[in-house]
């Protein structure tokens, strides 16, 4: 495996440390989602402003703060912490994983489409309407809840 465990104590070392994979998954989460959040009310406000104006350069600082402080290190530990988890529950012959990992997917592609629109946006560029910023901005909750309810239910 690379760092001299067989698959069995791996198992073991990941089951140990079970608990804190878990705590630390669901609190990078809550963040991340967070973030999801908030970028696309944020990239409302950018719209808003006037183009070159200082408000317009305010909003394009806090985006660019946003990605880099809260949405990028939450993408990244999510996904770490949360493979741990599926090798240390060894689930992933499990049909809820699978369409768990479906939505993640979608989800962090969703993260990437909005993080390049908030850059375009932060260089003065309109790519996306009021109307698009909030439909986009409804998805991460719609799958957040397919997301928890797969986990906490396994319905396959």
């Amino acid at each position: 495996m690379g760092l001299g465990l067989d698959r069995p104590a791996m198992q073991q070392t990941l089951a140990i440390l079970y608990p804190w994979l878990k705590s630390g998954h669901i609190i990078f989460v809550v963040f991340w989602m967070a973030g999801l959040f908030m970028l696309p009310r944020q990239m409302l406000y950018c719209l808003s402003a006037t183009p070159g104006s200082p408000e317009e350069a305010l909003w394009a600082e806090r985006m660019g703060k946003l990605r880099a402080i809260i949405l990028t290190p939450s993408i990244v530990a999510v996904w770490i912490l949360g493979l741990a988890l599926a090798a240390g529950l060894d689930v992933w012959d499990q049909g809820w994983l699978h369409a768990k990992l479906a939505l993640v997917v979608a989800l962090s592609g969703l993260h990437g489409y909005l993080a390049a629109q908030a850059r375009k946006m932060a260089r003065g560029l309109r790519p996306l309407s009021e109307r698009q910023l909030r439909m986009w901005g409804e998805l991460p909750a719609l799958l957040l809840v397919l997301i928890v309810v797969l986990v906490v239910t396994k319905p396959f």
